[in-house]
């Protein structure tokens, strides 16, 4: 199983460099679109089999590569924790590759994109298979330098340009932080293999080092707040089946790596580790949802959504941290479940959501601000259909996949008062706290950019002719939307799937679900709380039924047509109805003043002037004001005063190098 996952990656790995050999004109691109995303289709769809079959049948196995550092070779392994993700991975990137096949092309320049894909794939696809510190490495830094020349495949506007440049900064922050855990991981001897990780023994001091630099490698590539700096910039800026993926996909290869060190590499718990992974998903999540909230460019509200999920994720991985050092295994085993389940719930519903945007470009001529389209719903009805759908699970709405994750993560909540740390009796509950008004504002951010973009009458002529996507296009996006109702109505099925994981990890499991009555989930013991997706689908049906029957029986049994209600005003036209900024005013007078300083200057005229009147509205992001600025101005000062060392001679070259060495040595013989 492991031989045949990395003869896949191999695959996508010749897909690509078969891809980097074509050249040609516009019908030679398009022959090649389709080989490239067709062969990534087939690889992916293989991998996921053999992944899910790894999964469900238990599999484990090693395998070393004579690859890499001569004494250390390439360790792979496969095991329940890298199937689990393989799944995610795999499934997410059959889906974009299914989208690509219609969407690819429609694109400018497909010959910059299709040697990167499948680069970008493989590197994703064998981050979880890496058993050694070097080669996790390395294939972290091919799906990090292959998704940033995809970011960069539209260069020519600035703010693509410079969302790449910020991406690359990033990424490279995180992969030195991952660096340097990594070190500290293998200890002086250089053991750098994740089996002589486990068993090494490190100080309190040390271990606090490297969960730091585990939030901060893993955080920066998930979008974690305030390391989130790049991820709304260079969603908007990659095409549509690449940021389904950076957001889908590779976000939940930065929790698996989280995952990897925290759980199985570091050694049991301390109680304050969970602290700032609760501290940091709140924040996130409540943050990422605020500004999603006042967006209008439809990919960067689906950028800052993402931001919002992955919040609560690391939710999810503090809680079973919490409860793991607290002698809980039951209440660990289920809060780490809700986490995973919540990953794997939002590849499948952002990974839709972003199919559909990149529909609405495609249909809408690149249009992308939702206060200019509107009455896609008629144009698009299939589009539109899976769309809604995505975005009620994105809502947590029952009975749809995101509830169910959610619900799991309340579950855990609900029992830190067991938990001996009063700090996490009181930090808990105000997460608990954080986390409905989370859920609270993303249902009423999907509703905003739903009922934006996609109902009442078409803001633009762009809209207005708009049309049905390509028959691929539309089978991705519908069979991730039903996945999304499919693992909403019958969680247990995953839950069961995940169990070898927390086992792995913790030692406990939930208990088995499948065997519950009516396919319920009880996440503890039937006394304590329990949930039937299925049950809450059928009242729902029902009710609508009941409920449109009555009116049709009782109010009346004529049709009848007639034009809306006009206020008086007739002659009713696109620019009087509700806009995505009159929606989201009063949330964000509340809110904005203090999270992002928005501000909101009325201009009006003196009487008997013909000046028009304005409305000025401001925003910040005030991490990037407060943070990212300064740190920009502190290395342009250090890059102008380290400009110096270029111009030395070599004496005091030499002198340099020799102090460096003696400190390095230094610092070697004090660790020992």
């Amino acid at each position: 199983m492991l031989t045949a996952l990395l003869l896949c990656a191999a695959g996508l790995l010749a897909v690509a460099a078969l891809a980097a050999l074509g050249r040609g004109g516009r019908s030679r691109a398009e022959a090649a679109t389709i080989a490239v995303y067709g062969g990534c289709l087939a690889v992916s769809t293989l991998a996921f089999v053999l992944a899910l079959a790894a999964l469900l049948g238990g599999a484990s196995a090693g395998l070393t590569v004579p690859l890499g550092l001569p004494w250390l070779g390439a360790h792979f392994r496969l095991d329940a924790l890298s199937a689990a993700f393989l799944v995610l991975v795999t499934l997410g990137a059959a889906g974009a590759s299914l989208y690509a096949l219609g969407y690819g092309l429609h694109a400018e320049a497909p010959l910059r994109v299709l040697p990167f894909y499948p680069l970008f794939l493989a590197g994703m696809l064998l981050v979880p298979l890496a058993d050694d510190a070097y080669a996790f490495l390395l294939c972290w830094e091919l799906m990090s330098l292959a998704s940033w020349a995809l970011v960069l495949a539209e260069h020519r506007p600035e703010e693509n340009a410079r969302a790449g440049f910020l991406y690359i900064v990033m990424a490279s922050f995180g992969t030195l932080a991952l660096l340097l855990a990594f070190g500290l991981l293998a200890g002086p001897e250089g053991r750098y293999a994740f089996a002589a990780m486990r068993e090494a023994e490190r100080g309190p001091l040390a271990s606090a080092l490297v969960l730091a630099l585990a939030i901060l490698g893993a955080g920066s590539k998930a979008g974690l707040v305030p390391l989130h700096a790049w991820l709304p910039l260079a969603h908007p800026a990659a095409p549509s089946h690449v940021s389904a993926l950076m957001s889908g996909v590779m976000t939940k290869v930065a929790v698996y790596a989280f995952v990897r060190i925290v759980f199985d590499l570091l050694g049991p718990p301390a109680w304050w580790w969970s602290v700032p992974v609760l501290a940091l998903g709140a924040s996130s999540a409540v943050l990422g949802v605020l500004h999603a909230l006042t967006e209008n460019d439809l990919k960067r509200l689906l950028a800052y959504s993402t931001i919002e999920n992955i919040g609560v994720v690391f939710l999810g991985l503090g809680l079973a941290l919490a409860f793991r050092a607290g002698g809980q295994p039951a209440a660990a085993a289920l809060a780490l479940a809700a986490a995973l389940f919540h990953a794997f719930n939002h590849t499948l519903f952002k990974s839709a959501l972003f199919y559909g945007a990149g529909a609405v470009l495609t249909a809408a001529r690149g249009e992308r601000n939702i206060e200019r389209l509107g009455g896609l719903i008629r144009r698009m009805p299939v589009s539109s259909a899976a769309v809604l759908v995505a975005a009620m699970a994105a809502a947590a709405l029952p009975p749809l996949n995101g509830f169910a994750s959610e619900w799991l993560a309340f579950q855990a909540i609900l029992l830190s008062p067991d938990l001996p740390q009063w700090a996490l009796k009181f930090l808990i509950p105000t997460v608990g706290t954080l986390l409905a008004l989370a859920a609270a504002l993303a249902a009423s951010c999907f509703l905003r950019a739903y009922g934006i973009a996609w109902l009442g009458r078409p803001r633009s002529a762009a809209a207005a002719e708009a049309e049905e996507v390509d028959r691929f296009s539309r089978a991705a996006m519908t069979g991730f939307g039903a996945l999304c109702v499919l693992f909403g109505l019958f969680p247990g099925m995953v839950l069961d799937a995940l169990a070898p994981v927390t086992e792995r990890l913790l030692g406990a499991r939930m208990p088995a679900q499948l065997g519950e009555a009516w396919l319920s989930i009880v996440p503890i013991a039937d006394s304590r709380s329990s949930y039937n997706g299925l049950l809450v689908f059928l009242f729902v049906v029902a009710s609508a039924a009941m409920a449109a029957a009555a009116i049709h029986r009782f109010a009346s049994r004529a049709l009848r047509r007639a034009p809306p209600w006009d206020c008086g005003f007739p002659g009713l036209a696109p620019s009087m109805q509700y806009t995505g900024t009159s929606l989201s005013q009063p949330l964000r007078r509340v809110f904005g003043p203090v999270v992002f300083r928005a501000r909101e200057v009325v201009e009006m005229p003196l009487p008997g002037s013909v000046a028009p009147a304005r409305i000025v509205r401001r925003r910040q992001d005030l991490v990037w004001e407060f943070l990212y600025v300064p740190i920009g101005r502190a290395v342009g000062r250090a890059a102008e005063l380290l400009n110096h060392l270029q111009f030395l001679t070599i004496r005091r070259y030499l002198v340099l190098v020799f102090l460096s060495l003696v400190l390095l040595l230094l610092g070697l013989g004090l660790w020992r």
